[in-house]
């Protein structure tokens, strides 16, 4: 079935994909970078989102490259969505930086690690809600799908106060869930396909992180950095494609063995357009693919 026929069914095809450089390294690279996937994905149907941080601030060593710093970062951002008009997405990594950064990006993103930072969560949702942005959170790797429902349930009681205020409902999926694998052992992630239908039963969009999750967290070179199978991006992406995900997370850079943070699971920037065709093809499949087991009504408690 076509992407037209999926359309004329009810299916939207618009996928959401956010990527970019793990960290912003600088301004030229960072523009380089957006113009290179702006043109790359031209026509596609997707939502496309630049993503960069201007800080990592959970490196492995204390002597990672961090990034420039929110006041610099988020001018480069601004730039780089004056350049491009491509909208932006970035990491905070404080409360009191969520509504900072609502005032320069579109999608405000909370790291892993801190998913279950009550005063992160809140503060994110309310910066969101007052500047109308969207919200990512990845869920940490120490959580199992069906946790990520407490999230979403401070999100919501968030969203409830902001309307119960007098406040005009927010618009469409401004809240979605990232999934980035789970800890299994040492130095390993892995992806539980059924954490897509799992997580979405809470109501709310879920993203794959095709480049985290193929993450060896500490296996870098004498265990001061991270280490990364780049080779198994497609395998888990065509999975959590055919598994339902919403959208698409990956970084990318020029040439992943100089990047500055994350380089070996980043995916070549070259390769990035023919990557994101391949998962549009597995989701229009989809599209034409009723399901024969139906979710029972008690399903992802």
């Amino acid at each position: 079935m076509g992407i037209l026929n999926a359309m004329q069914q009810g299916f939207d095809p618009a996928m959401t994909v956010i990527a970019g450089p793990c960290v912003i390294e600088d301004e030229g690279l960072v523009l380089e970078v957006a113009q290179e996937l702006k043109k790359q994905l031209a026509g596609l149907p997707i939502k496309l989102y630049f993503k960069s941080s201007f800080d990592k601030a959970n490196r492995t060593s204390i002597h990672g490259f961090r990034g420039p710093g929110i006041e610099d970062g988020l001018n480069i951002l601004a730039l780089v969505k004056g350049e491009t008009g491509l909208p932006v997405l970035t990491d905070y990594h404080t409360p009191d930086q969520a509504d900072i950064v609502a005032q320069v990006v579109d999608f405000l993103q909370i790291p892993a690690f801190l998913c279950r930072q009550t005063d992160m969560v809140v503060a994110g949702a309310r910066a969101c809600l007052k500047h109308g942005r969207r919200l990512n959170i990845k869920k940490g790797q120490f959580l199992a799908p069906w946790d990520a429902r407490n999230i979403v349930t401070k999100v919501r009681e968030v969203e409830a106060v902001h309307t119960q205020a007098g406040n005009a409902s927010p618009a469409g999926d401004w809240l979605t869930l990232t999934e980035r694998g789970a800890s299994f052992g040492y130095n390993s992630l892995m992806v539980d396909m059924t954490s897509f239908p799992i997580m979405q039963s809470y109501g709310v969009p879920v993203i794959h992180d095709a480049t985290h999750s193929v993450q060896r967290p500490g296996a870098g070179s004498g265990g001061a950095s991270t280490g990364g199978r780049r080779e198994f991006i497609e395998t888990l992406s065509r999975s959590a494609m055919a598994a339902g995900a919403d959208g698409i997370f990956l970084e990318c850079h020029p040439d992943p063995s100089k990047a500055k943070s994350d380089g070996p699971n980043a995916m070549p920037l070259d390769l990035v357009g023919p990557f994101i065709k391949q998962m549009l093809l597995i989701r229009e499949t989809l599209a034409g693919m009723p399901r024969l087991l139906p979710f029972p009504e008690n399903f992802g408690a």
